[in-house]
């Protein structure tokens, strides 16, 4: 079969290669069909054309994440016009399968792991079969399926495919706004998380249980992508990088035993429980230059109550681990978790602009489907249309006055950034070409104050 895997353009600051889109392509390709991958983020493409470059496929795969779910809905509406069949994947359809059928037309939805349940779908349609009753896809006859089991073993998955969407190709636009050296390449060494946070789709998602790649494979995979596509830099996208530490150590030993050239980061973020002094000292070794830590709220409290397991404590700790290594740290913190007060928004600001965080981002919370949160808090969040994901309100705690919950991020950016030294350094990082990503993310996040 002729299958065309495409990603909508959508608002969006971080503009890197699809990751699950590269898996879905080289799996598909490995069992001898025809694949190709359009990411209209990459090239700007409206529903329009994106719609048009599908014309002649036999299947479409439509990738889709919360964050732009009504550009979705759109382009479905646009396949299915033209009489095409089409599969919807990702995080999103996992959680609301049914709901995701009804309002997007399509005529499948992948619930849960993607590979195996895509490739089995293209097997039967490809035999004229109608797709039914396979494990892991939900149809509008059978709309509530459960997830599909999970691969057993992530090094048989082939490396993603980058032919359609090279990182060469990309805006200076990564995950965490700047980055040392271009082209880069995001890559995962696992896949899952143990932990329990409310507010995270994850442990829905992965079934609190994560699954590692070997460092021997996760390194085979940075030699190919620099051999083939001039890879300077890799993006590790895991949510729990550190969690095992043999895991990865056997990276960064494998990274300075071969004399790979490349440097990398960890911008999804790593556990502040996870590092010590010889450790952080092995990775920067190895190439890191960059990590991000979730700390989300400096109030003891609003961590417990939302199962995030670390102390403000220890984070502490960690960040000056890593600044006295010479690392650049990053922080995300999120305003608006049950608990949150006038008083707690003001002590994260404070502990925030007092730490050694090079660099921090601080978000609204945003209750996403498939997290604890949305299950409890659902009937009142607005519908996904109607906000822009992470940067508008969608839930306020009692008690808490919406509008100094919405004001909070951008008073947070301007007090963090108040200190020369983080100008200096985020400066030094910024090329000239970088500045429009740059600008648009201080409009968007509001560091520069507007009336109204």
């Amino acid at each position: 079969m002729k299958v065309l895997l495409v990603r909508p353009r959508h608002h969006t600051h971080l503009i890197q290669p699809p990751l699950a889109l590269g898996y879905l392509s080289s799996y598909l390709q490995r069992r001898g069909h025809q694949v190709r991958v359009v990411d209209g983020l990459l090239e700007e493409l409206d529903n329009d054309a994106l719609a048009a470059r599908c014309a002649d496929a036999d299947l479409v795969g439509v990738s889709v994440l919360s964050d732009y779910y009504p550009q979705t809905v759109d382009l479905c509406e646009r396949l299915k016009r033209q009489g095409l069949p089409v599969v919807i994947g990702g995080p999103h359809g996992t959680f609301v399968p049914a709901r995701t059928l009804r309002e997007t037309g399509a005529d499948y939805v992948i619930v849960g792991e993607g590979e195996a349940a895509l490739a089995e779908l293209v097997e039967a349609l490809a035999e004229g079969g109608r797709g039914q009753g396979i494990p892991g896809v939900a149809t509008p006859a059978q709309p509530d399926v459960p997830p599909r089991e999970l691969l057993p073993d992530l090094d048989t998955l082939p490396f993603p495919d980058w032919d359609d969407c090279p990182p060469g190709r990309y805006p200076p636009a990564p995950h965490g706004g700047v980055a040392r050296r271009y082209p880069i390449a995001p890559l995962t060494s696992t896949r899952g998380c143990p932990y329990a946070c409310s507010f995270c789709s994850s442990p829905f998602l992965w079934q609190r249980r994560i699954r590692y790649r070997s460092p021997q494979n996760v390194v085979d995979e940075i030699e190919y992508m620099v051999r083939r596509h001039g890879v300077r830099e890799v993006h590790f996208e895991d949510d729990n990088l550190t969690l095992r530490r043999a895991h990865v150590e056997g990276i960064c030993h494998r990274l300075l035993s071969r004399g790979v050239a490349v440097t990398w980061a960890t911008p999804n973020g790593i556990r502040v429980d996870t590092l010590d002094r010889e450790l952080v000292s092995l990775m920067r070794r190895s190439g890191c230059y960059s990590v991000a830590f979730g700390v989300e709220s400096a109030d003891s409290e609003i961590l417990r109550r939302c199962g995030k397991k670390a102390s403000i404590e220890k984070v502490d700790e960690a960040i000056a681990l890593c600044h006295e290594a010479g690392l650049i740290t990053q922080g995300f913190f999120i305003f608006g978790l049950p608990g949150e007060t006038a008083e707690t928004i003001q002590r994260t600001i404070d502990f925030a602009r007092k730490s050694k965080l090079d660099k921090a981002q601080f978000l609204l919370l945003d209750v996403m489907p498939g997290s604890a949160l949305w299950n409890e808090h659902r009937a009142e969040v607005p519908d996904l249309a109607s906000y822009q994901s992470y940067h508008d309100m969608t839930w306020c705690p009692e008690g808490l006055d919406p509008d100094l919950l919405r004001r909070a991020p951008g008073r947070a950016f301007r007090a963090f950034f108040a200190s020369p030294r983080r100008v200096v350094r985020m400066l030094r990082m910024v090329r000239p070409r970088q500045l429009r990503y740059v600008l648009r993310r201080m409009s968007d996040f509001r560091v520069i104050p507007t009336r109204g």
